[in-house]
């Protein structure tokens, strides 16, 4: 018998919990993301996380540990090579990457590459630096609205970025940009995990934002994962956020785009309410893209507030054969030098209402333990040639 009938799987995108065994490797000695934000937060208003072991599995400063928390937390390692978004969430769902995905931060993109994007478009091309989105519209949105020119950047992730004006330049060329961008990174040499359209608004530097237009371009999973399996032995697959642009909509049943991860809280409190069988899968992207890659320790803490107050009211709507998954994709500390990922270690934390133990975990040694265990739990085989074992029977 299923034990749970809706399993909701919450990623707080990169709040990672130390360093992993292996950061060395990928010069990020030291780096603890959820600790360091601690540190900087004075106090640092947790509560429900806290409820959950948070502080139980991270000794943190400002926040106490709970004597019984609501179910059980644990930490996990990456079992694939890199440390950006598509690695993390792709594993989750049972795939193991042996290859990291192409990075172009510190040389920008071949010359080879943006000449054929420039013919192909017939835009000429500025920026190819690795940038913040708001760095970049600042120096060149300028001249982009004045001459036509297309600002292509890319950032510390596997990652294309083209912006383009919603009334100068307009949303369908820069999707049609986009797409030509996406068929010429599919060979192997240009391989970007994904080509992203920033549509922004805005007429001179100071008042330019980005808008919720976003387009993802990502690359297919290059195998099954557990959403596969779980839509097609008929179970809801429901992405908010970005989770249906990172598996490129397969295994995905229905999608809802965020405009940010309050909104994307508040879009799975909704979702909670709803009659559904299967998993809601959530990827909250402020955590990284607003503050861990801009190095602002206190705006992570405060987002990280706002989205405890949002748990508490997800918590009260859980029904006693709901589960919630909360967890992370990699880390990104926002004290640590540089503007990349960091690589870490990430949260494990679970609790149902019909929970009867609590309690820490072993520490476990892929992130795939999580499709495993909601494959597990709807009966559904992994797919073939996919990693990870099921920890359903642990969470009693």
């Amino acid at each position: 018998m299923k034990k749970y009938r809706r399993i909701f799987t919450v990623v707080i995108d990169s709040l990672g919990i130390g360093a992993m065994p292996n950061a060395a490797q990928y010069d990020d000695e030291g780096t603890d993301t959820l600790g360091h934000i601690d540190r900087h937060m004075d106090p640092f208003k947790i509560p429900n996380l806290a409820r959950m072991g948070i502080a139980n599995l991270h000794p943190l400063k400002h926040v106490e540990r709970v004597e019984k928390p609501l179910g059980y937390y644990g930490e996990l390692l990456e079992a694939s090579v890199g440390k950006d978004t598509m690695t993390g969430h792709w594993e989750m769902m049972g795939l193991h990457i042996t290859k990291p995905f192409k990075t172009f931060t510190d040389t920008g993109f071949p010359e080879e590459l943006l000449e054929e994007l420039s013919k192909r478009t017939g835009h000429k091309i500025v920026g190819n630096k690795s940038a913040s989105g708001t760095q970049i519209l600042d120096e060149l949105a300028e001249h982009e609205i004045a001459t036509g020119d297309m600002i292509v950047y890319t950032s510390a992730d596997s990652v294309l970025q083209i912006c383009g004006n919603e009334e100068t330049f307009g949303l369908e060329e820069l999707y049609r940009c986009c797409e030509i961008a996406r068929e010429l990174t599919m060979r192997d040499e240009w391989k970007v995990g994904r080509v992203i359209a920033r549509p922004y608004v805005g007429r001179k530097k100071g008042e330019f934002k980005r808008t919720s237009n976003r387009h993802d371009y990502a690359l297919k999973p290059y195998g099954r994962t557990a959403l596969d399996a779980l839509k097609e032995a008929g179970y809801d697959v429901i992405s908010v956020g970005k989770i249906r642009d990172i598996f490129d909509g397969e295994g995905i049943t229905e999608s809802h785009k965020s405009k940010s991860s309050v909104h994307g809280m508040d879009q799975t409190i909704e979702i909670a309410d709803k009659e559904f069988e299967g998993l809601c899968f959530v990827n909250l992207v402020d955590f990284d893209a607003l503050w861990g890659h801009r190095r602002n320790p206190v705006g992570y803490g405060q987002e990280l507030e706002r989205f405890d107050e949002k748990l508490g009211i997800l918590l009260e709507k859980l029904r006693e054969d709901d589960l919630l998954i909360i967890t992370a994709d990699h880390g990104n500390d926002p004290t640590y030098k540089g503007t990349d990922h960091t690589k870490e270690k990430v949260p494990f934390l679970a609790w149902s209402p019909s929970m009867k133990g609590h309690g820490r975990l072993e520490a476990k040694d892929t992130f795939a333990i999580i499709g495993a265990t909601i494959a597990h739990n709807f009966q559904v085989d992994m797919p073939e040639g996919t990693i990870g074992t099921s920890i359903l029977e642990e969470l009693e």
